[in-house]
């Protein structure tokens, strides 16, 4: 039942609500599941990211140095861009009560995009969007910076 689970959730997950059910299965199959305590650290500002991770239950704090914290929850993602390039983690997550997610490997992404290569196109057009919404906002920030 567990595997239908994470098959539901990654299925309402922005990013992988695009994925047919093979593909979902193949991610809630491969994916490891990481179980965290209130108060866990599940990444730090800095390091480097090679996964993913996508909230099952509980939720999780992500919070950048002199920035403000947000709460997510289940069915979110987190470390979207480590899931196709080598970056570091922009901010800290920790969990805020007991929770659980899906770790989802570099490796395993990009194994989708070679067994399902429409799937490919779809999800770098959302991937871009992304970051350029990021940059504008960099952007906006920055403009700030300088009045």
């Amino acid at each position: 039942m567990a595997l239908e689970d994470d098959i539901r959730t990654l299925s309402e997950t922005p990013l992988f609500d695009e994925l047919g059910r093979d593909a979902l299965r193949l991610v809630a199959f491969s994916a490891d599941r990481v179980r965290l305590n209130a108060g866990d650290v599940l990444f730090r500002e800095g390091e480097g990211a090679d996964s993913g991770f996508v909230v099952v239950s509980g939720a999780i704090t992500v919070e950048r140095a002199g920035g403000a914290a947000r709460s997510v929850g289940r069915g979110a993602l987190l470390g979207e861009l480590a899931l196709i390039s080598d970056v570091a983690r922009p901010a800290t997550a920790t969990a805020r009560e007991p929770s659980e997610v899906l770790k989802i490997a570099r490796g395993l992404f990009s194994r989708l995009f070679e067994e399902y290569p429409d799937l490919a196109r779809k999800l770098h057009g959302r991937l871009a969007a992304r970051v350029q919404a990021n940059v504008a906002e960099l952007r906006s920030v920055e403009a700030l910076l300088r009045k």
